[in-house]
């Protein structure tokens, strides 16, 4: 721990007095900056809150079930939201709930930290997922903050990675005072870097707590529109590359194409240009038109409207090797389910879902055109979106959700975070 408090140490600290220096010469802001450093010296409103920690979009959206129970228990209670990203921090922001504040994270530096701590005095730390930062973890336990960590996913590379320093293994491991695997394979890596079973309850699948929500209609028949979620680079060409050649079978076919990452949208533009393909961009102000074969949907916030609207979803990061992205968001909205063969994010729930007819592997743009035909067959897509319903059935996350909630209620005093709401509005949200 000391010799990575050294290392960041030397990395960090010039990179600020760089970047300060900077800022002075240029008389320009830089919220980042001063966000992660707490230079814009926030001063919080006293109340009981929680403090959430995720690295971004993926992350957030798959955490807003759990986060929408805690906050439905606790009446009184704030929630504070930090990630790694700015289009995270706007994520939260869009959600409009005004019991949650959003915020960059704090650079990971005991000095910062410190503050941090002292100014927003949280009641307990959640971490989503796998952002097991070391400073985060020993400082806040440090300052007698209990340490959650939901859906923790280690991998067998991240699970090496520690293997490598057992010391500061144990020591984070020390720092958690509950958590929540995502897989039994992730319970046993934890496990073997030192920490307690005790401190470990269900597995938790953050994104099976997704669920369907109102959204404005789009102007194109439901079954022949296709939605291609979340894609990466080397995707759009391979996704418009099976729409160009579906279409000329089914001319109205349409298809909404939603980048992973806004920022990416005038390489995708050039890409639906290539191909010849009529589009509009949602973040050019457009709105969807009947007329228009190609939607590129490249904001934020409005991915439910998006798989609503889709007999069909692709999802992304799958035809390349990024792990894949959920499949319980598009099973929610009753979207029949196409995916590459990259799946390690969510293995378990895509193993389910092939065995039970509930979703169709693709490899490349011939096999995604020949699928996309056929899942153009209103009935064929229903069966599919059963079937995907069914096999899905055994991941909820809602007892683990209880579980955690207990154990954030015994270990804050919150007594109202262990009661279970009564009558038909108990459910989790999505």
């Amino acid at each position: 721990m000391i010799l990575y408090r050294l290392i960041l140490s030397l990395l960090l600290w010039p990179w600020l007095a760089l970047r300060l220096l900077w800022r002075l010469w240029t008389g320009r802001g830089d919220r980042a900056l001063d966000e992660r450093w707490l230079l814009d010296r926030p001063e919080p409103a006293p109340a009981r809150r929680i403090w959430v920690h995720a690295a971004s979009n993926g992350e957030l959206t798959s955490a807003r079930g759990a986060l929408r129970s805690l906050l439905d228990r606790a009446s009184d209670l704030r929630l504070l939201v930090t990630c790694n990203t700015s289009t995270g921090r706007d994520l939260v922001a869009g959600w409009g709930d005004p019991r949650i504040e959003a915020r960059l994270a704090p650079v990971d530096l005991r000095p910062v930290l410190n503050r941090f701590l002292d100014l927003w005095r949280p009641s307990a730390l959640v971490i989503v997922e796998n952002e097991l930062w070391p400073e985060r973890l020993v400082t806040s336990a440090a300052h007698g903050l209990p340490v959650f960590v939901i859906g923790a996913r280690m991998s067998a590379r991240s699970h090496r990675f520690w293997s490598r320093l057992p010391g500061l293994a144990r020591r984070l491991m020390k720092s958690i005072t509950w958590l929540a695997p995502q897989d039994e394979d992730s319970r046993t890596r934890f496990t073997d870097l030192g920490l307690a079973p005790d401190r470990i309850g269900p597995a938790m699948v953050l994104k099976s707590a997704a669920a369907a929500s109102d959204a404005a209609p789009l102007p194109f028949p439901r079954a022949h529109t296709i939605l291609a979620a979340s894609t990466h680079e080397g995707e759009e060409e391979i996704v418009l590359d099976a729409f160009a050649a579906a279409r000329a079978d089914l001319p109205d076919l349409h298809l909404v194409l939603a980048p992973r990452h806004p920022r990416r949208r005038d390489e995708v533009e050039a890409a639906i240009r290539k191909h010849g393909l009529a589009f509009a961009t949602r973040s050019r102000g457009a709105d969807p038109e009947a007329g228009t074969p190609v939607y590129l949907a490249d904001t934020l916030g409005e991915m439910d409207r998006w798989y609503a609207g889709a007999g069909v979803t692709f999802v992304g990061g799958s035809l390349i090797d990024r792990g894949g992205h959920t499949p319980f968001e598009p099973a929610a909205h009753g979207s029949a389910i196409l995916t590459g063969p990259h799946v390690s994010n969510a293995a378990p729930a895509y193993a389910a879902l092939i065995a039970a007819g509930g979703a169709t592997e693709v490899r490349d743009a011939a096999s995604l055109a020949t699928a996309i035909r056929a899942l153009a067959d209103p009935a064929l897509q229903a069966k599919q979106t059963g079937a995907a319903r069914a096999a899905l059935a055994g991941f909820g996350a809602s007892d683990a959700i209880d579980a955690f909630l207990a154990a954030l209620a015994d270990a804050t005093g919150i007594a109202a975070l262990a009661q279970t709401p009564e009558g038909p509005d108990h459910a989790v949200h999505a």
